[in-house]
């Protein structure tokens, strides 16, 4: 059964007689073992699914996975943070699962690592709302501060650019200084929805045109595992944490989600219209497949 998965003086003396040389040490030979990858020397003993029903040894680690048979006709394999989840038709040998994630160990032992890291960088860039919190707006560090006079004229908070090449750009937020977190997060994420939506469609009516669409609207998306979608009728919606990404990351998502009005696929002939305006789009993509930004909070 064919099985897939979405893998380094001589120094001269004057008059006096050289000295007799010392015979030579006998050789010996000293067996090495080959050098170990990164993965395997940072690969905890075990991982341990939440779900786990079943335990397989793969390599010199213990992988507790769950385990699930249903109406399919291969075996799959999911590394998500939980870790391994396998599933299987209905007749496949336990045998013939473990065999093939023996096979297929160091892939797994990879995915479960990056999953780890992955799931580390988002703890690390959740953020926690308060006078001082510091995140990324537009892939620059930004800073809020609190003003409880609120001495400036916008409605509700105010950007002020950075002053010095050490210095970090402010979102000052009319607020008391004892406002509790949810009230300076739903501050601080109003206006980066608002400043969201005016540069997404800024961008978008920049790029629409070189693809030769149109789009009927823009909405926002609040998803957490998807940056946009399009839609047959001409609606694109886009995540509005995109906003912490550098530009370049944006207008990826954006170009990617109008080629999709031209091809609701990912075939071929949709990335070539997606490289039509933008030949550098895989390093962009592997970009935003990286970023970690602050997700749900």
């Amino acid at each position: 059964m064919q099985r897939f998965l979405q893998l380094a003086l001589d120094f001269l003396g004057g008059a006096d007689p050289e000295p007799p040389r010392p015979a030579p040490a006998p050789r010996v030979e000293v067996a090495t073992e080959p050098a170990l990858t990164m993965t395997q020397v940072f690969q905890p003993a075990a991982w341990h699914h939440p779900r786990a029903n079943r335990t397989l040894r793969l390599g010199t680690c213990d992988v507790a996975y769950e385990f699930k048979r249903g109406k399919r006709r291969t075996i799959g394999l999911s590394v998500s943070p939980d870790g391994l989840s396998v599933s299987a038709p209905r007749w496949t040998p336990v045998g013939e699962v473990e065999a093939l994630l023996h096979d297929k160990s160091a892939w797994v032992l990879d995915k479960l690592q990056s999953a780890r890291e992955r799931a580390g960088d988002l703890a690390q860039a959740r953020i926690t709302w308060a006078d001082g919190a510091e995140f990324d707006y537009l892939g620059e560090r930004l800073r809020l501060v609190l003003d409880p006079a609120h001495g400036f004229t916008q409605v509700g908070a105010v950007f002020e650019a950075a002053t010095g090449p050490d210095a970090l750009a402010t979102l000052r937020l009319g607020l008391a200084g004892n406002a509790v977190e949810a009230q300076i997060r739903d501050a601080a994420q109003a206006w980066l929805m608002k400043q969201a939506k005016a540069l997404f469609a800024q961008r978008l009516d920049h790029f629409a045109p070189q693809l030769g669409v149109r789009y009927s609207k823009l909405r926002l998306s609040s998803a957490g595992t998807r940056w946009g979608s399009a839609s047959a009728d001409g609606t694109i919606r886009l995540n509005w944490r995109l906003i912490h990404l550098k530009l370049e990351m944006v207008d990826y998502v954006v170009v990617h989600e109008l080629s999709h009005l031209h091809h609701m696929d990912h075939s071929p002939q949709f990335w070539n219209v997606v490289a039509s305006v933008m030949p550098d789009h895989a390093s962009r993509r592997k970009a935003l497949r990286s970023a970690a930004v602050p997700l749900g909070e």
